[in-house]
């Protein structure tokens, strides 16, 4: 397997546009441990990872050491002790969501999830939130509260040779549609043809909180909001067609991107079944680098977005858990045969998210077939 060095070396050669191989990464997230007897030994429930800081701590020590000593052997980030961690308020994907009210809700061997208190009778609820105040939000003050008793427990850690530090909690946007649909439920989807003018309203008002919430809770901590590069997600946009979305999401999406400066790069995360949207979202959006899920045809995606958009993608998650080790491979290879390589500027990545439990055959099969088929010629490296 790579050194340490080794896989410095590719990233080097890929950030110069000169790639030898293509770099394998996990999405990886504390779950793995949390939701994994192999490593939360002790049983400790979501909603007391969530809540109580000593169990944030454990969790979050332990997926320090399922990345470094674990599951790096098996992609091309280093392995062993790292010199730095940072600890967090971990929210999973509930923070728009909560923020804009939604009960939070701890189901047994998941994570953290909302209930949609919008649906029926409910659903102008949502307008009674002040967005012009974000800091004083109940679930603001919470998860400030949450981050404080955090500092103050890493704070006691012995020194054990790592510098730990707390990331503030300056969160991000899961987009207006993914967002609507989390506190509306099913309902929003009708709503669209009987209640037009409830959806852009409520679209209009989720967007708009959002990017409130966000420059204020970066401005809380000495931050510049909208600097480097944009990043943005809207897993729901596979819940409609191309047309809905150029008519009632692109427009909010623009102008999102917009808020940026132009030298911006511009980022997105896609979970699901959302192929038919990426030519338009690269034309109007300019979007340069596309985190995919599933089902995505990855050949294809290269034909359509081009040579010079970053694609990451990979092997599905239910086959990395439940496959073969040979399956695995096989799949990995195929992929990496499709053309998607072509350009140079391929990620492989399980798509999307790595669940709890992937059999460690598996995630070494994914990597040596990368070591196999991702190699660049050197006659065709970008």
């Amino acid at each position: 397997m790579p050194t340490n060095q080794e896989k410095e070396q590719l990233w080097q050669a890929y950030r110069d546009h000169k790639p030898t191989r293509v770099p394998v990464v996990y999405g990886v997230n504390p779950r793995v441990v949390a939701l994994d007897p192999k490593w939360n030994r002790r049983g400790i429930s979501f909603k007391e990872y969530f809540y109580d800081a000593a169990a944030t701590i454990e969790i979050q020590r332990g997926f320090l050491d399922y990345q470094h000593e674990y599951l790096n052997n098996y992609c091309d980030r280093p392995t062993g002790k790292p010199k730095e961690w940072g600890f967090y308020a971990d929210c999973q994907n509930v923070t728009d969501s909560a923020y804009f009210g939604g009960p939070l809700e701890f189901r047994e061997g998941q994570v953290c999830d909302i209930h949609p208190y919008l649906a029926g009778e409910g659903k102008n609820h949502i307008f009674d939130i002040d967005i012009n105040r974000p800091l004083d939000n109940p679930f603001m003050k919470d998860l400030f509260s949450r981050y404080e008793k955090l500092k103050a427990a890493v704070a006691k850690l012995p020194d054990d040779g790592i510098k730990y530090k707390v990331s503030p909690p300056l969160a991000g946007f899961d987009g207006p549609l993914t967002v609507a649909t989390n506190l509306r439920g099913p309902e929003l989807y009708t709503d669209f043809y009987e209640d037009p003018a409830y959806v852009r309203k409520l679209l209009d008002f989720i967007q708009a909180g959002a990017i409130i919430r966000n420059k204020a809770t970066h401005e809380a901590f000495g931050r510049q909001y909208l600097t480097g590069d944009a990043w943005f997600a809207d897993d729901s946009i596979q819940l409609i067609s191309t047309p809905m979305y150029v008519e009632w999401i692109l427009p909010l999406h623009r102008r999102f991107y917009d808020n940026w400066p132009k030298d911006s790069a511009r980022f997105i995360h896609l979970c699901g079944d959302v192929q038919r949207h990426m030519p338009t979202i690269i034309k109007e959006l300019g979007v340069r680098s596309w985190d995919t899920g599933f089902p995505v045809d990855l050949g294809r995606a290269r034909q359509e977005l081009g040579d010079e958009v970053e694609i990451h993608g990979g092997p599905e998650v239910a086959l990395l858990l439940h496959g073969s080790a040979q399956r695995v491979y096989e799949r990995t290879a195929q992929i990496l045969q499709s053309g998607v390589m072509r350009g140079g500027r391929f990620t492989l990545r399980e798509a999307n998210n790595l669940p709890p439990g992937c059999p460690e055959e598996n995630l070494s099969a994914m990597y040596r077939a990368s070591l196999d088929h991702g190699q660049y010629a050197p006659a065709t490296q970008a």
